[in-house]
């Protein structure tokens, strides 16, 4: 496995993978950039970076998640949501064929090891809220404004 440390507008990110694909990517408020990017990180970082300038909307690296098979078919569902697009936890549940699995779906979600590029951020709660994400709510908002279509102007 290798690994990187690149410098984002949220924090440092962590990017693990190998040449069978990403299998972290996480973010943290403290570390040191990389000087060497690995060849077999060098597209994720690359996708990473477009992301951050706005330039990508959705990711083509390879994925290579480490889970369980609910927490894998939770993250590719997750993938069904469109930039720019939220969807709340029981509409995700649903999707996934129980509705009563909401926790359990929330959970997974928590558990989401692609920080970004399995978007677990644009899930939100039933009443708008926004809930949970392990990566602090703050990045969470900040996604969500960065990847809305229509960027609100402040009148003041």
């Amino acid at each position: 496995m290798e690994a990187v440390y690149i410098k984002t507008p949220l924090g440092i990110a962590k990017v693990i993978g190998d040449e069978d694909g990403v299998s972290v990517i996480s973010v943290s408020d403290e570390g040191i950039v990389s000087v060497v990017i690995p060849v077999v990180l060098s597209d994720a970082v690359s996708q990473l970076n477009e992301y951050f300038e706005g330039k990508r909307s959705d990711f083509t690296f390879k994925f290579n998640p480490k889970g369980t098979d609910f927490q894998k078919k939770v993250w590719k569902g997750l993938l069904d949501i469109p930039y720019g697009k939220t969807r709340t936890y029981m509409e995700q549940s649903k999707i996934l064929g129980n509705s009563k699995a909401i926790r359990a779906v929330a959970t997974a979600n928590g558990k989401n090891p692609l920080w970004i590029a399995i978007p677990c951020h644009r899930v939100i709660g039933t009443d708008g809220s926004l809930t949970g994400y392990a990566g602090g709510l703050w990045r969470k908002k900040w996604l969500l404004e960065n990847e809305n279509p229509t960027k609100q102007q402040n009148l003041f």
